[in-house]
């Protein structure tokens, strides 16, 4: 797969695994949030030991089924999503409620010094245990003083 696509093809598997939009979520508990962020460095971890088995089974099973095999989902973090997977900086910030998706902020520094924001959507397992639901970089907005 070229980059050129991942490009195309990650944000629109993204849009299609956000839950409906007018639903609500409930709130996060301490222990989730813990253990969503938990998740979270679990899988950026994975990711530094090119772990793909392990990084693999930290996602939902609708990311599971986009992306087939682990060896098929690491190549994609690692060619479109450089920044968490071999980040020289990870800062957990707000966690969001969009909807009925928990989202996690994570501030990533990659290798280059660049400061990135990883949104990460996490979904509740039926067993309670919390799973990425997927991830968008963007860089934060600079201002520049007038």
């Amino acid at each position: 797969m070229r980059c050129a696509s991942c490009r195309f093809f990650l944000p629109v598997l993204m849009l299609a695994l956000l839950p409906a939009a007018f639903a609500r979520a409930e709130p996060v508990s301490g222990a989730d949030a813990a253990e969503i962020r938990a998740v979270i460095y679990r899988q950026i971890d994975a990711f530094k030991r090119d772990d793909a088995q392990g990084a693999f089974a930290l996602v939902s099973p609708a990311v599971r089924e986009a992306f087939g095999t682990p060896q098929k989902f690491l190549a994609v973090v690692r060619m479109a999503y450089r920044a968490v997977y071999r980040p020289a900086a990870v800062v957990f910030m707000d966690m969001l409620i969009l909807g009925d998706e928990v989202v996690q902020q994570v501030q990533v520094t990659d290798r280059g010094g660049q400061v990135w924001i990883a949104y990460y959507g996490m979904q509740r397992q039926p067993d309670g245990s919390w799973r990425t639901n997927g991830c968008r970089l963007a860089q934060p907005v600079r201002i520049i003083p007038a």
